[in-house]
């Protein structure tokens, strides 16, 4: 398997799960129960949260944010549940992007700056906030 990381010494990284390919840039966190497909790309800065999984062949801009998890009407920080994104093949992700928990298509374009909240299908291109 080839996973390149140019600096080590500047990354995050825990017991996630990388695909033959992958590249990482300096300053980014990929926490556990991540799956980042072969070829992809993630730039710098970006933070990948528990449950995320992208598909091979995904460009992940600079500074992309995934959430786990959504704000409720509970205070219990015992009410909280994790909550997964999906993110299909051959995505390309804008910079400095949030996306909230939700399931994306294969060949989805995402505009830089975009917040994602709800679902895209294949095949769409969507920017903004929210994402449209």
């Amino acid at each position: 398997m080839s996973v390149k990381i140019p600096h080590p010494n500047l990354v995050n990284i825990y017991g996630c799960q990388f695909g033959d390919g992958v590249f990482v840039g300096p300053f980014v966190e990929i926490q556990k129960n991540s799956v980042i497909g072969d070829n992809t790309r993630i730039s710098s800065h970006s933070f990948i949260c528990e449950g995320v999984e992208i598909g091979d062949d995904c460009f992940v801009g600079h500074g992309v944010m995934f959430v786990n998890d959504i704000f409720t009407d509970s205070e219990k920080i015992e009410d909280w549940n994790m909550r997964k994104t999906k993110v299909g093949n051959r995505v390309r992700i804008g910079s400095n992007a949030t996306i909230l928990p939700v399931n994306i298509g294969d060949d989805v374009i995402i505009g830089a700056g975009s917040v994602v909240t709800k679902d895209i299908p294949s095949g769409a291109i969507v920017k903004g906030n929210p994402a449209k």
